[in-house]
């Protein structure tokens, strides 16, 4: 454990100085300050992960671990507002967020929807996500010990058994699923969507739950992967 969090503080003093320096070099070279807030926003995502396993663990001891994921998302809400100064902001529609248990969808355009997850994520919600992503340490961990919904999509069998037994957890202890329908990020210049996934629609089916839409605005303005562009501001969202 302390090799553990000497290693985690020596990550952190080190990517403290880079982004300092990213941030002091952004005034010349403005693609310095792309590289900057995305070494920041993964940092603020390791860091979040990390609290999240060591939620995850007391949650589970307190026979609370289903808000896991909503207890994380809140914590990296707040510090990507912090560390970045991106946020997402709910327009309208926040009573729909409530409903319980449900299906969420939402549009799925760079990896910054990860704070699109952390903005709107009710309580008794889990994820899903690739079941590559458990391999990868800290957050692959909290994924795994905070109920995250595992989908091997080379496989459809096994992609096929987790989402019955999804359906089976979504009845009996009313917790709701989130899903990108898009199966991958579309990094769209503007209100574009790509083609959907049945996955969701079919876990309603099976579950016998609503599907609730969730509409994040393009926000290409503010980060462009392929531009090179991250700046600060907030992205709008809505609830249906």
């Amino acid at each position: 454990m302390e090799t553990l969090a000497t290693y985690l503080l020596s990550l952190l003093a080190l990517s403290i100085l880079t982004t300092t320096l990213l941030l002091a070099l952004s005034p010349r070279f403005p693609v310095a300050s792309f590289y900057a807030r995305t070494l920041t926003s993964h940092l603020t995502l390791l860091l979040c992960a990390t609290y999240g396993v060591l939620a995850s663990l007391a949650l589970r001891l307190l026979n609370h671990h289903r808000i896991s994921q909503y207890t994380t998302a809140r914590a990296f809400h707040h510090a990507m507002r912090l560390t970045t100064g991106v946020s997402f902001t709910i327009l309208s529609g926040r009573e729909h967020l409530t409903t319980r248990p449900a299906v969420f969808i939402a549009n799925h355009q760079t990896e910054l929807d990860v704070l699109l997850l952390a903005a709107i994520f009710p309580p008794y919600c889990s994820v899903t996500a690739k079941s590559s992503l458990r391999a990868v340490p800290f957050l692959g961990w909290f994924m795994a010990l905070s109920g995250t919904v595992f989908i091997d999509r080379a496989n459809r069998a096994t992609a096929r058994a987790a989402f019955e037994g999804a359906a089976r957890e979504m009845r009996r202890e009313r917790q709701s699923v989130f899903i990108f329908p898009e199966g991958t990020r579309s990094y769209a210049e503007g209100p574009e969507l790509l083609e959907f996934k049945k996955g969701a629609f079919h876990l309603a089916v099976r579950a016998g739950v609503p599907v609730v839409p969730v509409v994040a605005a393009n926000y290409s303005d503010l980060l462009s992967v392929r531009r090179r562009v991250f700046r600060a501001g907030r992205i709008a969202v809505k609830g249906e």
